[in-house]
């Protein structure tokens, strides 16, 4: 598993680091039972704090993803697809409200932001708007 962090992302490192290991996860590479990199290895390797590392994977943890066993290391968890669906929700309706405050900050109406989804839906699947 390789994992690249960088200072310039803008997103905090230790959320770097559990968004790469959740996809790897998420996308079946990084099988059930599988041991994870020691918290103090990991932090060498990427020549970053033990504690931004111990706080990827306490959250992996808390997320149901990992299975951090004193003394002998993390493990991937098995994933339900209805818990990975239901996280996956969670996870979308929270950048929802937040696009959703900052347009009503910005006084955005409704209409535009239902073109402005519906205008990202289309370019991500690659849609020419012809419905």
């Amino acid at each position: 598993m390789r994992i690249v962090v960088s200072n310039k992302a803008g997103i905090p490192i230790y959320q770097q680091i559990e968004d790469q290991i959740k996809t790897a996860i998420l996308a079946g590479d990084l099988m059930e039972g599988t041991l994870l990199p020691s918290i103090r290895q990991l932090a060498k390797d990427l020549q970053i704090s033990v504690i931004t590392t111990t706080r990827a994977y306490h959250d992996l943890e808390e997320q149901g993803f990992v299975n951090n066993v004193q003394g002998k290391g993390s493990y991937v968890l098995g994933q339900d697809s209805a818990l990975v669906q239901e996280h996956a929700l969670r996870e979308i309706e929270a950048h929802l409200s937040d696009a959703l405050a900052a347009a009503q900050l910005a006084k955005i109406p409704v209409h535009d932001l239902h073109t402005m989804l519906d205008t990202l839906i289309a370019a991500e699947s690659g849609d020419d708007g012809d419905r």
